[in-house]
């Protein structure tokens, strides 16, 4: 506020002072109102005006400020003398719209100023600035199912000229819409005074037409001229699904063998107006009426086709042919959109309808039949059944009957005799008779042989008819062996270690029989020969039981003879070796019978020569002194059969005691079971067994 008064207080002093000096001294400034027009084109300089004053003295005219000496530089100049101002170039109104200027007057005589006054000069505009698009070009993409009212794009102009005058406003005008047609017109509101928005309204037809090219122009309201210029925008249309694809036919055979399955039987073609390889476009392809899913349809990505493909093999004799139903649809919703009136306001009257979850046009889809014939070939017999199975007792004699073989052949067109025949047979244990399908034994069988599973063994066989070609069938025949008492139990290990203790010891001892139960465990066990108070076993029946050395026993190995009895009394006797030793030096005992103190490369030598030669010496006094006749193993009742005696101190008799079988009322026949344990007489288990026989 003090300012403001102190800036009206020098004004009315200033005032007074020149009216006073004009009426006193008859002198009086006579400044005149200049305008530059912008852009004058000269010829340069040209005078503006004269600064006239009413004076006595001679003074001196000073012009300081914009246009003089500050930018724009040099475009005004003052005569000193006469206070003439030239102009000397163009000044550009969009860049200074006033000049900003300082008169001085200055007494020659006294060089003084004697008056300092601020002056403006005003540029004027012309126009010379079109309005201008901010881009100049714009691209714009909307899909064919866009609904009308829609904003196509938002356009921005500037004009350089006076806002505030005709020359710096604008309006804007479509001037041309490439291509034109019948179901859209483009318009335009005005959102502001240099902005603009383009809207559409109809129905979008990406058929009719693929893009549209509209030149908008911004003209200028300018009095002596009007400036323009354009922008033009390019909108794309991308193509939607506003075409039903219809079936139009089918190619192929259209019909398939039994049994056959993976391959191609029927092709449809389908037609739409939509852009080929669109989504809108792209087939989609569905299967009615198929339950049992024997087929399934894709579409072709090139043709766009319809494949039928057999998925699972039918039977003539079931069905001789099958009918389904397609129906077709695309890979995106359908949608409409139809014109039903084009009144004068801001949008036209149109019908649409958008695809979706729950929502189809009515009518659709709609279902095109198709039928798949199933050519009848020549089927394979089957067997009844597939799988058979049958007992039989092991040690059953050679070609013993197990059983017929059945089959039939499920053709009726292409029914002919058929002959069996054997497939895999690991150990041979069959025949087949290819004719009649009889199936007999062909060796002696085993339960306890490694090839079964389960006391099960497994035979394929095959039915082949007489077709052309000829189909086989596949059946399976399972064999299952009952068990009889023909194994002994025999002990896991026949070489034990114990320690010399002053009191009682015990350890293990197991047997194990091939034979299933009953005939098997539990096992009764029993001490033979003299061993009353120093050796016996406890408890006497189990599959695991105790072996008791009493503390009258002493070092040293000890040949004890065990016979072990099965659950149906079958027995084995043998022999078990038990090596005892003091512990305290060497834990394990019955490896002490075979370690020694280590010894230098050249006795191992002798030693090993040593004991080849010994070996062979032995060998040829059992030879001579063991050698006997195999003769009928006698019970323990008979005469002639005898424990050699011995000292459990030593490492026993020349000639090693036989085992003794005994044999229960309930077993008719043993087999022959070599390498599974030898007794201690040179006969196997095989000839004791024989003889027992």
């Amino acid at each position: 506020m003090r300012k403001l008064t102190l800036a009206l207080f020098l004004a009315v002093y200033i005032c007074s002072v020149a009216v006073h000096s004009r009426i006193r001294q008859k002198r009086a400034w006579i400044i005149d109102s200049f305008n530059i027009e912008e852009e004058n084109p000269g010829p340069f300089p040209y005078l503006l005006g004269t600064i006239e004053l009413d004076t006595n003295y001679k003074v001196n005219f000073v012009l300081h400020g914009s246009g003089v000496d500050k930018e724009p530089k040099d475009v005004l100049e003052i005569k000193e003398r006469n206070g003439q101002i030239w102009v000397h170039k163009k000044v550009d109104y969009e860049t200074f719209q006033v000049l900003q200027l300082t008169f001085e007057a200055t007494n020659v005589s006294n060089n003084q100023v004697d008056t300092r006054l601020g002056v403006e000069v005003r540029i004027l505009d012309i126009n010379d600035h079109a309005p201008v698009f901010s881009p100049p070009h714009y691209q714009a993409t909307m899909n064919e199912s866009t609904a009308q009212g829609q904003v196509v794009a938002t356009m921005n102009a500037t004009d350089g000229d006076d806002s505030q005058t005709p020359n710096g406003t604008f309006s804007f005008n479509i001037i041309s819409v490439t291509p034109k047609t019948d179901n859209v017109e483009f318009f335009f509101e005005p959102t502001g005074a240099s902005i603009t928005e383009i809207f559409f309204r109809g129905c979008l037809d990406y058929e009719k037409a693929k893009k549209y090219t509209i030149v908008l122009e911004a003209k200028d309201h300018g009095d002596k001229v009007q400036l323009s210029s354009t922008s033009t925008v390019t909108m794309n249309i991308i193509d939607k699904n506003n075409h039903l694809p219809e079936i139009t036919g089918q190619t192929g055979p259209g019909r398939v063998k039994e049994r056959e399955s993976g391959v191609e039987v029927l092709r449809v073609q389908v037609a739409d107006k939509d852009s080929p390889g669109s989504q809108a476009w792209k087939a989609k392809y569905t299967i009615h009426g198929d339950k049992e899913k024997y087929f399934q349809i894709e579409t072709d990505p090139k043709t766009n086709e319809g494949v039928i493909t057999v998925l699972k093999a039918m039977d003539y004799e079931e069905q001789t042919s099958r009918n389904v139903s397609l129906s077709v649809a695309n890979e995106v919703p359908y949608f409409s959109c139809e014109i039903t009136g084009r009144p004068a306001k801001r949008l036209w009257d149109v019908k649409t309808f958008n695809e979706g979850p729950g929502k189809s046009l009515p009518g659709f889809p709609k279902l095109y039949p198709v039928t798949i014939a199933v050519e009848d070939v020549n089927d394979p017999p089957e067997f009844v059944p597939p799988v058979r199975k049958v007992g039989i007792m092991e040690n059953t004699k050679l070609g013993t009957h197990l059983c017929t073989l059945e089959a039939k052949d499920p053709d009726k067109t292409f029914a002919s005799k058929f002959h069996f025949t054997k497939g895999e047979d690991v150990d041979n244990w069959i025949t087949v008779d290819p004719e009649t399908g009889e199936v007999f034994t062909a060796k002696v069988l085993d339960r306890e042989s490694p090839l079964l599973k389960n006391s099960s063994y497994s035979v394929i066989l095959y039915v082949v008819d007489n077709g052309e070609p000829p189909m086989t069938g596949t059946g399976t025949l399972i064999i299952q062996v009952g068990d009889l008492n023909d194994n002994l139990p025999i002990l896991e290990v026949n070489t034990l270690g114990m320690c010399l203790l002053d009191k009682a010891t015990m350890t293990n001892i197991t047997a194990v029989d091939l034979d299933l139960p009953p005939y098997s465990s539990p096992f009764t066990y029993e001490l033979l020969g003299d061993v009353k108070g120093k050796w016996n076993i406890d408890p006497t029946r189990g599959t695991t039981v105790h072996l008791v050395k009493e503390k009258t026993v002493y070092s040293g190995v000890h040949e004890l003879q065990i016979k072990v009895s099965d659950n149906q009394g079958l027995s084995l006797t043998q022999n078990l070796s038990v090596t005892v030793c003091d512990c305290t030096s060497t834990p394990n005992c019955h490896l002490r019978r075979s370690s020694g103190a280590q010894v230098g490369s050249t006795a191992v030598s002798i030693m090993i020569f040593t004991f080849l030669l010994l070996l062979a010496i032995i060998l040829m006094a059992f030879l001579i002194s063991c050698k006997h006749e195999k003769k009928m193993i006698m019970t323990d009742d008979e005469p002639g059969w005898h424990l050699l005696e011995s000292n459990i101190e030593t490492l026993g008799t020349d000639c090693k005691v036989p085992a003794k079988i005994t044999q229960v009322e309930s077993i008719q026949t043993l087999k022959a079971k070599p390498n599974l344990i030898s007794t201690h007489d040179g006969i196997s288990k095989q000839e004791v067994i024989q003889q027992n026989v």
